[in-house]
């Protein structure tokens, strides 16, 4: 299979695991089988995030990261009408998931479906349906089972605390684009994944050992909070922002050389350009205004470390996604290019 179509299967399947922050030990098992089947060394952290390495021609680490978690939401309380009120995992709008499917996730393994939907939900039924303020407040999930009463929902083994996904609702089009929910940052597993398969199958050492963390809880603002060792340089991958007045786009790569944590670091980001510009790459240099990363998580907790931060922009990002299959490419081009092989 070539590497491009490994990469879009794979998102898809990624995105159909449910995985909100720390309710990921199904995808990271995937990803997991996936980086030993490529013949690479894995190991889960304490957290349950995964650390995969790959030997390089010297012993010097490099770090890269991309997350696995997504948005989802968490059952908060049970209402007398047998509905479900809810509280985020991660940021996000209700707009941006009113009317999504859904799944609840007991913590005895009991799956239920649902419908994240507004209070006021129909403008047959309620004045209110059009100007009730979309807050997870007014939100609620309507379950697919037979409920009339709290107790109904109760003797389904359902409780406060039980997780909530939504459904990503995955296509690939004829002209290349990807659309799904959880394209932020499954898209950049994905991609790290096609880059573990051309290293195997060509059998080709990257310059220096890598240490690649496929992080779980950074929607929450902890994916990289711990790092091995030895790591000096650590490069995060993850979606690049496209919006009002920011320069990415779909069909690019970004290097991001700011975001709401802070600068990246110059000289890495400067040598990222570079490579950019030597391989002919489409990229951006961008600003995220709203926005921080495994490297962010990474700095804060007090790992020595540079860092630098790259990703295939993704338009309406913590919404309905999309991305296109060209900036998959040139997000991975330049992760070879940076990783030397």
């Amino acid at each position: 299979m070539e590497t491009m179509d490994y990469i879009i299967n794979t998102i898809e399947s990624l995105v159909n695991i449910p995985s909100p922050s720390g309710f990921t030990a199904q995808v990271i098992d995937f990803v997991k089988k996936e980086a030993e089947g490529f013949g690479y060394q894995c190991e889960i952290n304490q957290k349950g995030g995964l650390l995969i390495t790959v030997q390089g021609k010297s012993d010097e680490l490099i770090g890269l990261s991309a997350h696995v978690d997504t948005l989802g939401a968490m059952v908060r309380s049970v209402d007398s009408d047998g509905t479900l009120r809810f509280t985020l995992i991660g940021g996000y709008t209700m707009h941006s998931v009113e009317g999504a499917y859904c799944k609840v996730h007991t913590r005895d393994g009991r799956t239920y479906t649902g419908t994240v939907l507004i209070k006021s939900s129909s403008v047959h039924s309620y004045d209110d349906a059009r100007t009730m303020e979309r807050t997870d407040r007014n939100m609620l999930v309507r379950l697919d089972e037979i409920v009339k009463s709290k107790e109904d929902i109760l003797e389904l083994g359902i409780n406060s605390g039980d997780y909530i996904s939504f459904e990503a609702k995955f296509l690939y089009t004829e002209k290349g684009f990807v659309k799904s929910r959880h394209l932020d940052d499954k898209a950049s597993v994905a991609v790290l994944l096609g880059v573990l398969k051309e290293l195997s199958e060509q059998q080709v050492l990257p310059e220096k050992t890598l240490k690649i963390l496929i992080s779980n809880f950074e929607e929450v603002g902890y994916g990289a909070s711990y790092l091995p060792a030895g790591i000096t340089e650590f490069l995060a991958v993850d979606m690049g922002a496209v919006g009002d007045d920011l320069n990415g786009s779909e069909y690019t790569v970004t290097i991001c050389a700011k975001d709401s944590s802070g600068p990246y670091d110059y000289e890495m980001t400067n040598a990222l350009i570079a490579l950019a510009k030597e391989k002919g790459i489409d990229y951006v240099i961008d600003i995220f205004p709203h926005y921080s990363s495994d490297v962010s998580s990474a700095l804060r907790a007090g790992n020595d470390i540079r860092g630098a931060l790259i990703g295939q922009g993704v338009h309406a990002s913590h919404g309905m996604e999309r991305t296109h299959k060209l900036g998959l490419e040139n997000t991975f081009k330049l992760i070879k290019a940076y990783i030397g092989a």
